[in-house]
């Protein structure tokens, strides 16, 4: 959510943000609404108060034993009443409609993030590894799975419909070595507090994080009108709602383990083969909530941390800096770590880290009380895949895969299989 606050003094500032977004200018219409909201905040406040008034000459009335008076200042305030009630709603009509439009709006981007419409303007910060040579031509994910007999797609559609995997044996194994590999890293050497959350989130949490109301389509929802988490982002990002943090408590940073779920209602005919892009899959979240001043340093601290799952599992990286069209609707300043593929010859996405400002604190209600001051502040918040759990495990499969189909576990996960160091078909 936006500051209407800045908006009013910050007109020009504010459509250069949402013209990075791809958007037209919307700094006048807010104004208007906005002014709109003001003038009807007014006329409640004149009413209210010439109902006080008119009250209190009641009782002079009453006291001087005036009783037309008396009665004429009571039809008065039966009038004010009903004209108070009338404001009330014009109040929160105004209210309601200038927080939906600054709710539909992208959070702005930082003032050095790449203007561009789409993944094409993303710049390369950093690389870290080396693609391997390979003597042979190496298989797809998919293909090594199955020949460790560890991977389905056949069975799983047939449950549940595409994009659906069951993972059995070896590679079910390396599944949860990694998951367990990735939170003992963060919480032992990252500092992140392990948390299991709930996967059930009502209305209010998903608008606190941004996902609704615009993004509905991409969420799976219940019968009970609650909605399947599409990542932990949302229950761990919404430990902070609607409360006042000491200062002394923060940073705050939590990670989780979760099943994530998402209709992607948009990827149709995009990476339908393999564990790319999933219905269901499970990934290691980190979330920090931070004050104002930490959240610039906090996001490069928390890129490091999910590119050192990467560096431990000797995974080549890179880091891309996203462009103004490429970032999430609550970020303004995104990285993205992108692994290598053999398969595909390319580096995709496996993690995302985003610093959301106070974009999700508004919407939450998040905030902090500096030591000795009175008024409390929005806090910022952070979040961060570390990493997807399907995606390290395909990774792992082809960076660290055999000619004869076996494959080589990395020694940052052997403690996690008992010292094993070669799944073999």
């Amino acid at each position: 959510m936006h500051d209407i606050r800045f908006i009013r003094d910050n007109p020009a500032e504010f459509d250069a943000g949402m013209r990075a977004r791809g958007l037209e200018p919307q700094a006048e219409r807010l104004i208007d609404l906005d002014a709109r909201r003001r003038e009807a905040t007014t006329a409640r406040q004149e009413i209210e108060t010439e109902r006080n008034a008119k009250s209190r000459e009641i009782g002079q009335a009453k006291a001087a034993g005036d009783e037309d008076r008396f009665n004429a200042l009571r039809a008065e305030v039966d009038t004010l009443k009903k004209k108070l009630e009338e404001a009330d709603e014009a109040v929160r009509h105004a209210d309601a409609l200038l927080d939906q439009h600054l709710a539909a709006l992208p959070n702005r981007p930082d003032a050095d993030v790449p203007v561009g419409e789409d993944e094409s303007a993303n710049e390369e910060v950093r690389k870290w590894g080396e693609p391997r040579a390979f003597s042979f031509e190496p298989r797809d994910h998919v293909d090594l799975g199955e020949g460790l007999n560890g991977l389905d797609f056949e069975r799983a559609a047939a449950m549940s419909g595409s994009r659906f995997a069951v993972t059995t044996g070896p590679v079910a194994r390396l599944e949860r070595a990694l998951s367990q590999f990735m939170l003992d890293l963060h919480v032992s050497e990252h500092g992140y507090l392990e948390t299991s959350p709930p996967l059930l989130v009502r209305d209010e949490a998903l608008f606190g994080t941004g996902q609704l109301p615009k993004f509905a389509e991409d969420l799976f929802r219940t019968t009970d009108d609650r909605w399947l988490i599409p990542t932990a982002e949302v229950p761990l990002t919404n430990l902070a709602r609607e409360h006042i943090h000491a200062e002394a408590d923060l940073p705050m940073r939590f990670t989780a383990h979760t099943p994530c779920f998402r209709a992607e209602a948009g990827a149709a005919g995009r990476d339908t083969r393999g564990l790319i892009r999933m219905h269901q899959f499970n990934k290691v979240e980190l979330v920090s909530i931070v004050t104002p001043e930490e959240s610039g340093a906090e996001l490069e601290r928390m890129t490091g941390c999910a590119e050192k799952v990467l560096q431990r599992l000797e995974l080549p990286y890179r880091v891309m800096l996203l462009s103004s069209g490429d970032m999430g609707f609550a970020a303004r300043r995104t990285y993205d770590l992108e692994v290598w593929l053999p398969s595909q010859k390319t580096y995709r996405e496996i993690s995302s880290c985003s610093n959301c400002g106070d974009f999700q604190a508004r919407r939450m209600n998040a905030r902090y009380r500096k030591e000795g001051e009175k008024r409390p502040e929005f806090l910022h918040t952070l979040n961060g895949s570390g990493v997807a759990t399907g995606r390290a495990l395909l990774a792992v499969l082809e960076n660290h895969q055999n000619e004869d189909g076996s494959i080589a576990v990395p020694a940052a996960l052997r403690p996690y299989l008992g010292g094993l160091e070669v799944l073999t078909p």
